[in-house]
């Protein structure tokens, strides 16, 4: 037997005796002699490094040829359109709120619920300040060799936020010499264009390799107003003003408003981007068992959206009723005005409403920088022990910049009218000096830190029959930090947007975890992992996972992952300021209001984590009879409980307005006695009671072969939804503005043919019909039926790709090659359809150029 060091028997008996009390398996004696080196990985999902990348986990792939083939140029383009996305992830087309961040949602439970890492470690949130979430559009695709996306619970590998699955993205290393690319695109409308730009460069030394590299994208703006399928987005604030809901006509009466302003006219639905990327690569051989590695990545980001002028809405005082102080400021009705019936209401006032567009459209902006360097160690333990170290550091920074131009500031506004009524009140357009007095330009500042440090072990403990056991154990120490200053007029509550409070905390977490792999029979394997959490904010957490895949042939594989998980609340979830939000939502009793009412959103620094649990089971089929034909077929599960949450404000209304549920009046702060003033109060805290119940089935194939001289590659990626329950409330098969898309079925299909030197690809992506998620009240405030479906889309796509030479590639495809137009959506975010969910670009061409030399 051969000689171990003390060490090495001390951290396998640790190991071996954790494993044995769990699984009951006892082992007589370890192996006779070490096996020899082969070269192993890391997979996502484990921390383990193996020789066969097939694991109890399902896991999703994406190659940069496929990629680029397919014309993505931002990772969130690219992950959202994977079937197994669901929900509305901010993007390239959300122009209200996102401030230009782009991030996934896998499994529609939330961007905040889906684990985004770099090379395998994390990387910084980032956006606009105080960020749940990672912003993907900090990852240039230039720098993508790959994407892998983990698709179930993996906290007990990985920690918080890992709840329904991962994305790792794996950037490109190990390269030799350089590589120009330059790819750019347009709509068939001559709007929308976009490009990008990247340069590779690699050296090899004796002792490692050093990749850098650089890449510039530009995207604009498409108008939503140029697409004429687009519903107007018509606004009860019009350009005029209204005085009491009347507006004043061409003979100077004042007569009741019987239509609105066209807000499509200035609003985006692809928004302007532009992107800077610098990043490198290094892998060093210290000596012959130590190897340094590095990576850095820093990414400006210039954005902007635009949306319709600001609507401002103030209450006015009126002369001589007796609610009226004196000495307080108030206007006075004239004959007209009291001839068009405009009155005080009972508190002595009425209410002004304007669309400012003499001081122009709101135009938002973003400027951020988004930091990331990671460094570490790996090295063997000792020639005897086989046990492989490695030790790393990560660092993250995100800055930004925020500003909105042609704000309005209500205080200077509502002093304006006062003293200026006969110019507020004609309907003419305002002068330049009262444009200067009530304007301002918002400006916000924010950011994100992270520090994280972790070290591991890893290495095989002993052989069965059936082969080694191996393992992994490791600590980790992360501290994250945010903040988001508003403009003072915001937090000062000046301004006719909502008021906000400044956010601003940090926590820390220190982590250990430990995985085992062990192979019971030639046929069955066995993975377990257990982590330990301990929080500064909430405590501690301990979740585990068991993964069991069993060989039933030669052709089959049988698969299964048991998990629990966790997600620790945010920074802006625990320490964010009061804020408001336009949200999208009805009255349920049918009277007259703006579609976007003002809801004051809270944030508890006593919140605890999320808990969750997940099941995947699924088999992997790959008949010899058919040569390069392989399917997968999953089944999965994901249960989350104590979940941060908001509750549904609109399900809120309904029960207080219609079911006249006192409590629930309560708890979102309506008074349904105050007439027009019923939702003045809107309130929606974050709490611990949310849940969130989720099944369905992924199906794939992929198929290669020979025939009629060509060669072929067919792939189809199905999802289909059986449940998706979040809050007691069934989205499944609905899609709504607020919540997005869970269809029922979605499903990827493509087929290439190549010969030689050339190869074309057609593509084509289905969403399924889905039922409006919203509920029409009769005369009498009962719920009626659904008012409408959208339809199921069909998008149909296009590529070629043709090489030169050995050394120079070029591509030319079309995406939505009929020209589909999105699925009406009744209670749509914008445009009458769900910009996140359907292509609201329409038909694109685009091509692109490589050269290696």
């Amino acid at each position: 037997m051969t000689q171990r060091s003390l060490l090495s028997t001390s951290i396998k008996t640790a190991l071996f005796a954790s494993f044995t009390i769990s699984s009951g398996i006892s082992v007589s004696a370890y192996a006779a002699e070490e096996t020899a080196k082969v070269e192993r990985i890391e997979v996502t999902g484990s921390r383990i490094q193996r020789q066969d990348m097939e694991t109890a986990s399902p896991v999703t792939v994406i190659d940069a040829a496929a990629i680029k083939a397919e014309g993505f140029t931002s990772v969130d383009e690219l992950l959202q359109a994977q079937t197994s996305m669901a929900g509305a992830a901010v993007g390239s087309s959300t122009n209200n709120g996102a401030d230009g961040v782009a991030q996934v949602d896998l499994r529609g439970m939330g961007s905040q619920r889906t684990l985004v890492l770099l090379n395998g470690r994390r990387m910084v949130n980032s956006g606009s300040g105080a960020d749940s979430a990672v912003d993907l559009n900090a990852i240039p695709v230039a720098m993508i060799a790959r994407v892998e996306i983990l698709k179930d619970g993996a906290s007990a590998v990985y920690g918080s936020d890992a709840i329904a699955g991962v994305v790792n993205i794996i950037t490109k290393k190990d390269f030799e010499g350089f590589q120009f690319d330059v790819q750019g695109g347009m709509t068939d409308k001559s709007d929308g264009e976009n490009g990008e730009i990247s340069a590779l460069y690699g050296m090899n030394t004796d002792s490692g390799n050093y990749t850098f590299g650089v890449a510039y994208s530009k995207r604009e703006g498409v108008i939503q107003s140029d697409r004429d399928w687009t519903d107007p987005g018509y606004s009860s604030f019009i350009p005029t003003g209204s005085l009491g809901g009347k507006v004043v006509n061409d003979q100077g009466e004042w007569v009741k408003r019987d239509s609105g302003y066209d807000f499509t006219q200035d609003s985006y639905f692809q928004t302007p981007n532009e992107r800077t990327s610098v990043f490198a690569n290094m892998v060093q051989e210290i000596n012959d068992d130590i190897v340094f590695t590095g990576d850095f990545l820093y990414t400006k980001r210039k954005s902007s959206q635009q949306m319709a002028a600001q609507p401002a809405d103030i209450m006015l005082n009126v002369c001589g009723d007796s609610n009226t102080l004196p000495g307080e400021p108030c206007i006075t009705l004239n004959d007209a005005m009291i001839a068009g019936g405009i009155a005080a209401d009972d508190t002595g006032r009425v209410n002004y409403r304007r669309r400012t567009t003499d001081v122009g459209p709101r135009i938002y902006s973003q400027d951020t920088d988004t930091y990331r360097l990671s460094a570490g160690l790996t090295g063997t333990l000792d020639v005897h022990t086989g046990f492989n170290w490695d030790a790393s550091y990560t660092y993250g920074n995100n800055k930004a910049k925020t500003q909105v131009d042609n704000s309005i500031n209500a205080t200077n506004m509502e002093a304006s009218v006062y003293a200026n009524q006969d110019a507020w009140f004609s309907g003419d357009p305002l002068s330049q000096a009262i444009i200067d007095d009530i304007s301002f330009t918002e400006q916000n500042t924010g950011g994100n830190e992270q520090h994280t440090f972790s070290a591991g072990l890893n290495g095989e403990l002993f052989d069965l029959d059936a082969g080694a056991v191996a393992f992994a154990i490791g600590a980790e120490y992360r501290y994250e930090s945010g903040y988001y200053t508003p403009d003072q007029v915001i937090q000062d509550g000046d301004s006719t947007a909502a008021q906000q409070d400044a956010t601003d905390g940090d926590y820390n977490v220190l982590s250990i975890f430990q995985e085992v792999s062990v192979p019971f029979t030639d046929k069955l394997t066995g993975e377990f992992a257990l982590r330990y959490d301990d929080y500064s904010t909430f405590g501690k957490a301990t979740t585990w996972k068991v993964g069991l895949t069993y060989e039933a042939t030669d052709d089959l594989m049988l698969r299964g992952v048991a998990a629990t998980g966790f997600r620790a609340p945010s920074i802006s979830e625990l320490y964010g300021g009061d804020t408001g939000s336009f949200d999208y939502l009805t009255d349920p009793l049918g009277h007259e209001q703006d579609p976007q009412i003002l809801v004051r959103y809270t944030s508890d620094d006593d919140l605890e984590a999320e808990e969750s649990e997940s099941l995947t089971a699924g088999l992997v089929y790959s008949p010899s009879a058919i040569d390069g034909l392989s399917l997968t077929l999953d089944y999965w599960s994901f249960k989350v409980t104590n979940a941060i949450t908001r509750l549904d404000v609109q399900s809120g209304i309904n029960a207080c307005l219609v079911g006249n549920d006192s409590t629930a009046c309560e708890t979102f702060g309506i008074d349904p006695t105050a007439g027009a003033a019923k939702f003045d109060n809107l309130t929606s805290s974050l709490t611990n009671v949310g849940s969130q119940d989720t099944s369905g089935i992924d199906f794939n194939l992929a198929y290669t072969f020979e025939g009629l001289g060509l060669d072929w590659k067919i792939s189809n990626d199905t999802t289909y939804l059986l449940n998706f329950e979040q809050d007691n409330e069934d989205y499944t098969g609905t899609i709504d503005g607020n919540f997005g898309a869970y269809a029922k079925v979605r499903n990827n299909f493509s087929i290439q043919a190549s010969q030689g030197d050339w190869s074309v690809m057609y593509f084509n992506r289905y969403i399924g019909e889905m039922d409006d998620h919203y509920t029409d009240y009769d005369d009498n405030g009962n719920p009626v039926a659904a008012l409408a479906k959208s339809d199921a889309v069909l998008y149909h796509n296009i590529s070629g790709t043709y090489h030169i030479n050995n050394d120079m590639t070029v591509t030319a495809g079309v995406k939505n090659l009929t020209d589909e137009e999105p699925s009406r959506v009744s209670n749509g975010s914008d445009g009458g359809t769900v910009p996140e969910v359907y292509d609201v670009i329409g038909r694109q061409y685009y091509a692109g150029f490589s050269m290696k030399f």
